[in-house]
């Protein structure tokens, strides 16, 4: 018999604690008693490797220890380790690190640390506990420290970490729950003690141990230390045991009725039946945790009703995922439950009741799990009916919250929600891609748009769809980056490689590098944007001026269109003038075609560019009864191909109302110019016809009343409205940063232009005035034709018949006779009688001029705009119309006492 007790494993084993403590048989009683317990447990033999878990715990150290740049620092490290394929085994490094790292003075928590376990204290009462309960006391132990290396290898953002619900793995262990003291749900630092009860507890207590009661018949010790006093209730015959409510509450968590709890459809809620005979107590506790298993269902049925449906999109299956990735988790949390109640079931109720599952220790461990699913629920309520970057707007809002847990587990479904988005970004402004099937990017195609308005009408954005940690500018310069991409490819026809344009084409591929631009809007994420549409951008203007003389063909507008070629502009009024005084329905465009390259011939624009000179053309407008050529005649320019995104129809059409007034204006000028030509050719003619004196005069004053109107107009027209208008859009093209701020200026400049040549809607009585203005200088010209030409006849008659008389009286004979003399004076008499005729005519001629004028400089005097009232002091220079009308005396001193009050 003695042979065989030596050879016994507990005399071995006996014989090795001596060993190891080097102490006597009866010192290490505690020892040995212990070592029979691992050895009986189920304690795991091997140590999960889990690289992941290893380097968030020595991060988690730096941290604690205050050393935030060395944390960073280790990351950044680990992360470019991760990428080498220097080292096999990063975990074996790492944990030795770790090792290393740690202080042996302190007990370690880790299963495969024997040293230091064998080494641990035995509790007081372990002579005094009997044997059959070591090994339920052990397989909690075990169970214990399996589950919390279960969850913390489940990565950062489980639920199912029993002890710990955290995105930041275990936390340091209590030293009241050290010391013993009684568990409660006391928040230490913000987070409930309860909730880490796992990773807490020394590796001597169980986690069920831990809040279970002392055995029966046990004295309980009042003060700190030991196990706190718990009186039993006698059970009631027919009562439910707490063992059955806790299996059904673990089928509720998981949306299942249980035998007593069950969904109950009027209250949307679980409810236990009123029949069940069941203490107070029991029934509150079993209430507060069945609300998991309704905030479980309220997110399942959300996640199996949109998995489904493909019209959700991308973002809202990641969406989708990351709720199914913390449902996981949580499940994961479940099934270490159902492992700890079926070791209990193996093992028996009543052999060891510390160790079982109770509604109080799951009312603790469920606390995290609770919080985190109300998020969810909440988060899934406010995304109802979301889609696309509406949706990640959705879940970035929801995360503007000081409780530092939900911010962290919202900006982890936000990184996985806004990985498609930024997907779509990124495909868009590096390669111009638009694969948006569900529209839920923010930047929209328009199939149906052709080629030629690709850049105004075919992409858009969807305001709705822009998320709200996009700003507006972004948006916009991700919508001009990816639009000038496909606008060099299409309308271009550049097929320069994207990469050659923009060179750092970089894009986030996972939710991790998602996270990390979120979490700098403003830095990384700015740069790259802005890095984008500055290349683009600067590559397309490159493009179109190198390529399309953009910069040129807008210099050919303002010379031709807008008249600021002086010597061509003149030249071809001088060859056109015989052509346009015919009726319209004479003309011929082909001659006046030629015209006009004789005209270009002749000129300074002779050495512009032939691209540009072979656009310009003649165009008729249409014909109306009455019209001669010059009311018919307009100058046209050609645009095609990428010219026309910024000389489009509807400028084109700006271009042709501006040419036909300022063309009517020159006209009116020119005409100004034939009509004092004709005065000063014929005053010296028509001297030796005295009657004429004062009809010709007062054609010399009207005449020089229109000449310093036209020439105010024109002057306002010439250099108030075009040329300053025109150095502004110059200035503007010169600093413009894309082909938008162009077409801007553009636009704006001919809005200008429109407006303040009186062509807008507003101005409209005032341009009536105006072309009445202009009638009535026509109507001047042909009057003051029509004087010189009878008084040009009725000279000619007279000198004919002076010389016929010199004539005669030179050959000896009367000079004319009684006849001829009578018939002499009665044609002048007759042509005498039509003076007066023509005094009166000029006279209304004056009267309705003056008085449209009038009219003219009271409508200028109440526009809005300066340049028009300075335009109207300028007009009525000498007071004339202001001593005439009393509105212009009331409008006058009302501007100037406008102008001083801004003075």
């Amino acid at each position: 018999m003695a042979t065989l007790d030596q050879k016994s494993p507990n005399v071995l084993l006996q014989s090795l604690c001596c060993r190891i403590t080097g102490k006597s048989e009866a010192e290490v009683a505690h020892q040995f008693q212990y070592a029979v317990r691992v050895i009986g447990s189920n304690y795991a033999p091997t140590i999960e490797r889990d690289e992941f878990l290893v380097s968030e715990k020595i991060k988690k150290d730096l941290l604690k220890q205050r050393r935030e740049a060395d944390a960073a620092l280790f990351s950044e490290l680990h992360r470019k380790l991760q990428t080498q394929s220097v080292l096999k085994h990063r975990w074996s490094v790492l944990y030795l690190l770790l090792s290393l790292s740690e202080d042996p003075r302190k007990p370690s928590g880790r299963v495969g640390n024997y040293g230091a376990l064998f080494a641990q204290a035995l509790p007081r009462d372990a002579h005094s506990t009997p044997f059959y309960c070591t090994r339920p006391q052990s397989l909690a132990l075990g169970y214990g420290d399996r589950s919390a290396g279960l969850s913390a290898s489940m990565g950062t953002s489980g639920i199912s970490s029993l002890g710990v619900y955290t995105l930041n793995g275990p936390t340091a262990t209590p030293q009241s729950l050290l010391a013993g003291q009684p568990l409660q749900s006391t928040a230490v630092g913000g987070q409930a003690l309860g909730s880490r009860l796992a990773w807490t507890l020394p590796l001597s207590v169980s986690p069920s141990s831990a809040l279970a009661p002392p055995p029966t018949g046990r004295p309980a010790l009042g003060p700190p230390g030991g196990p706190s006093t718990r009186l039993l209730r006698p059970r009631i015959d027919g009562e439910v045991g707490e063992a059955a409510l806790v299996r059904d509450i673990l089928y509720v968590f998981q949306g299942i009725d249980g035998k007593f709890i069950k969904m109950s459809a009027q209250g949307d809620c679980y409810k236990i039946d009123g029949k069940v005979v069941l203490c107070k107590s029991l029934r509150d506790t079993s209430s507060r945790l069945a609300e998991l298993g309704w905030l479980h269902n309220k997110v399942r049925k959300y996640t199996d009703a949109r998995s489904l449906d493909r019209a959700f999109g991308l973002v809202g299956q990641s969406f989708c995922a990351a709720l199914h990735q913390e449902l996981k988790e949580y499940y994961r949390l479940l099934s270490v439950l159902h492992s700890q109640l079926q070791v209990e079931d193996e093992q028996g109720v009543v052999v060891c009741p510390e160790s079982s599952l109770t509604l109080r220790r799951l009312l603790v461990w469920m606390y995290d799990p609770k919080v985190r699913l109300k998020t969810l629920a909440a988060l899934v309520d406010f995304c109802q009916g979301r889609k696309g970057g509406e949706l990640a707007s959705a879940v970035h809002s929801y995360g503007k919250t000081g409780d530092p847990q939900m911010r962290a587990l919202v900006q982890h479904i936000l990184s996985l929600v806004s990985s498609p988005i930024l997907n779509f970004l990124y495909r868009w402004i590096y390669d111009g891609e638009l694969e948006d099937t569900y529209h839920e990017f923010f930047v929209a195609s328009d199939p149906n748009v052709k080629t030629d308005r690709l850049w105004h009408d075919k992409y858009s954005l969807r305001k709705s769809m822009i998320p709200t940690f996009i700003t507006m500018d972004q948006a916009r310069k991700v919508l001009l980056i990816g639009k000038s991409i496909n606008f060099l490819h299409q309308v271009c026809h550049d097929r320069t490689p994207p990469c050659k344009i923009t060179p750092d084409s970089t894009s986030a591929d996972t939710p991790k590098d998602a996270a990390e631009l979120l979490s700098d809007l403003e830095g990384a994420f700015q740069e790259k944007i802005d890095a984008a549409y500055f290349d683009t951008s600067k590559y397309l203007l490159d493009v179109l001026n190198r390529n399309y003389l953009l910069l040129e063909h807008l210099q050919a507008m303002r010379r031709y269109l807008l008249l600021g070629q002086g010597d061509f502009i003149r030249h071809l009024m001088d060859l056109l003038k015989p052509e346009l005084v015919r009726p319209a329905t004479t003309l011929y465009q082909h001659n006046l075609t030629g015209i006009l390259e004789t005209a270009v011939r002749a000129t300074n624009a002779q050495f512009d560019n032939a691209e540009i000179l072979k656009r310009l053309d003649v165009r008729l407008l249409e014909v109306s009864p009455g019209d001669t050529g010059w009311d018919v005649f307009s100058l046209d320019y050609h645009v095609d191909g990428p010219i026309a995104t910024l000389f489009t129809r509807e400028c084109m059409g700006h271009y042709l109302r501006v040419f036909n007034f300022l063309w009517r204006a020159k006209r009116m000028e020119y005409t100004l110019t034939d009509i004092w030509k004709g005065q000063m050719c014929n005053a010296k003619l028509l001297k030796t016809m005295p009657e004429l004196s004062g009809v010709l005069h007062q054609c010399h004053i009207l005449a020089s009343e229109m000449v310093h109107f036209i020439h105010q107009v024109q002057y306002y027209i010439t250099f108030e409205v075009l040329e300053c208008s025109w150095d502004e859009l110059w200035n503007k093209v010169q600093q413009a940063q894309d082909l938008d701020h162009i077409i801007a200026a553009h636009d704006n400049f001919l809005d200008t232009i429109i407006s303040r040549c009186l062509l807008d809607n507003n101005s409209r009585s005032l341009l009536n005035q105006l072309r009445a203005i202009f009638d009535q200088i026509i109507e001047f010209q042909s009057a003051q034709d029509s004087l010189y030409r009878s008084a040009l006849e009725e000279l000619t008659l007279r000198l004919q018949y002076e010389e016929r008389k010199q004539q005669r009286e030179g050959e000896g004979q009367w000079g004319v006779t009684a006849e001829q003399e009578a018939e002499e004076k009665r044609r002048i008499q007759e042509f005498q009688d039509t003076i007066p005729k023509m005094r009166s005519q000029l006279r209304i001629l004056t009267h309705f001029y003056q008085n449209i004028v009038q009219h003219f400089l009271v409508l200028l005097l109440q526009t809005p705009d300066e340049s028009l009232r300075f335009l109207s002091f300028r007009l009525d220079f000498s007071e004339h119309y202001k001593a005439r009308d009393p509105r212009l005396r009331a409008s006058l001193g009302s501007t100037r006492g406008r102008r001083l009050s801004n003075i």
